[in-house]
């Protein structure tokens, strides 16, 4: 039985046309020598193949989508061919892959099935966020997306608050880009007037954006990040 293939976390850019200033040789490097891919979005991994590696017969590749609709059989089935010898390169969508990313479903399961796994270094829009927000870097949760309903969300920020005050504890969380206006009105409306919130959008790109004030200070004063990728975190004055 030969032994298993190497699993590579690959990761990408946060803003377009970027990968020269935040993508080390050593990703493309990795890119050159793999033909089998487990990626989110297989349209924008082919896109970035073909940037980090021009010399790629994108058409030759073998690439299979894992996102978060995938079954565990269909994530076990993309692992065969790594089991068998194959080495393969996770791909997100955006970012660093297996963290808020169905790569980590991969990631899991290779592990279980003995299976090397290699992260590279790449742009982590958390970690950048965290950074630059000026907030408690040694203790912090990250939460992904907060609830869409209404009701539901308002209970998470309260919550979230709730935490950082008694945790000491910088709270990280994110919002699909079309409801980020409607997420800032709401981190107004529910947080206390002196909690510090950081709004981060459009990470490593010509148009960034990183501030953190108080809450009452951002009254009248949001920027307008509407369909514009963006964390944002809270931390106690």
């Amino acid at each position: 039985m030969p032994d298993s293939g190497t699993i590579y976390l690959i990761p990408t850019v946060l803003a377009e046309e970027t990968a020269p200033a935040v993508i080390p040789a050593q990703v493309a490097q990795c890119i050159a020598g793999l033909n089998y891919f487990i990626v989110e979005n297989a349209r924008t991994a082919r896109r970035y193949i073909k940037t980090m590696a021009p010399e790629k017969v994108i058409e030759s590749l073998q690439i299979v989508v894992i996102d978060k609709n995938s079954s565990e059989a269909e994530v076990k089935k993309a692992l065969e061919p790594v089991t068998k010898g194959k080495n393969a390169g996770i791909i997100s969508e955006a970012g660093c892959p297996g963290v808020a990313d169905p790569g980590a479903e991969v990631v899991k399961w290779a592990h279980r099935a003995g299976v090397k796994v290699v992260p590279l270094v790449g742009p982590s829009a958390i970690l950048l966020a965290l950074m630059g927000s000026g907030f408690n870097g040694q203790s912090f949760a990250f939460h992904g997306y907060l609830p869409i309903e209404k009701k539901d969300r308002v209970q998470a920020i309260r919550n979230l608050e709730k935490d950082m005050l008694q945790r000491d504890q910088t709270q990280i969380f994110m919002e699909t880009p079309y409801r980020n206006n409607q997420l800032l009105s709401d981190l107004l409306q529910q947080l206390n007037p002196t909690t510090q919130l950081c709004i981060a959008a459009n990470i490593s790109g010509s148009n960034e954006f990183i501030k953190t004030t108080t809450v009452a200070k951002w009254q009248g004063k949001l920027p307008d990040i509407h369909k514009q990728p963006a964390v944002f975190l809270i931390y106690r004055s």
